[in-house]
């Protein structure tokens, strides 16, 4: 039986952040597709998780098959949508935006206390947190990318991020769905601290979803491929066997 990982990326939007991670998931014998989140500024977020089901739909091979959905940071908000749409077996969450019913995009950072949270871990380590005009995405996002994989990515003019629309969207569900839910964090992520998603996740998803960790940065699919296909192999081998 194919398992088929569907890869929801963050706000850069580009099914290119899972270029490192798609071979070795295939290599563990699984499918995998990657999401291009749509290009179109009026997309909401049902646009966004109607996108990932399309993608699904049209690379899946014949037959029953088990399907795990992966949402990178921002696909946060998007992997859930998409457990609402179709049998999903394992839902994710990697580095992620955990929302609440009726929480926009927008209302999240503060309703989660994010900045400060961020700042401290950050003065904590020595650093200084980057934001606005002064944000720093090497420092940030890429401090653990190869420098080959970061130039490429910041190659060109920057994606255009998600849109007002879909950051202005109260999230839609009335609750989480009902699908096991793992959530992974990069214990060296500069953007959402280890300590921070603990507390939000604890408060979120309750006792029943612990804070797993695996090295690494905000961006462990570009920076951790083979940790990170692992680990997601081992969680799809922990289900119960299908039928």
């Amino acid at each position: 039986m194919t398992t088929t990982f569907v890869l929801i990326p963050g706000a850069d939007g580009r099914a290119w952040t899972w270029q490192r991670l798609v071979p070795r998931l295939r290599a563990l014998g699984h499918a995998a597709v990657a999401v291009d989140y749509p290009a179109d500024p009026r997309a909401g977020l049902a646009a966004h998780a109607v996108a990932a089901v399309a993608a699904l739909r049209a690379s899946a091979s014949p037959g029953p098959g088990r399907v795990v959905v992966v949402g990178l940071s921002l696909g946060g908000f998007v992997a859930p949508l998409v457990c609402e749409r179709v049998p999903v077996d394992l839902l994710v969450l990697l580095n992620a935006m955990v929302p609440a019913p009726g929480e926009s995009v927008d209302a999240w950072w503060g309703a989660v206390g994010h900045g400060a949270a961020r700042a401290t871990a950050a003065a904590e380590a020595g650093r200084v947190a980057t934001g606005g005009d002064a944000f720093d995405l090497r420092d940030e996002f890429f401090h653990d990318v190869p420098d080959e994989i970061t130039d490429e990515a910041l190659a060109g003019p920057p994606p255009a991020g998600p849109s007002a629309v879909m950051c202005a969207q109260p999230w839609p569900l009335a609750g989480w769905p009902d699908v096991p839910t793992r959530f992974l964090q990069g214990s060296d992520d500069r953007f959402f601290p280890p300590s921070f998603q603990r507390r939000v996740v604890r408060d979120r998803l309750g006792p029943g979803v612990e804070v797993d960790e695996l090295p690494g940065g905000h961006l462990l699919p570009l920076s951790q491929p083979d940790l990170l296909a692992g680990r997601l192999d081992a969680y799809l081998r922990a289900l119960t066997p299908a039928g």
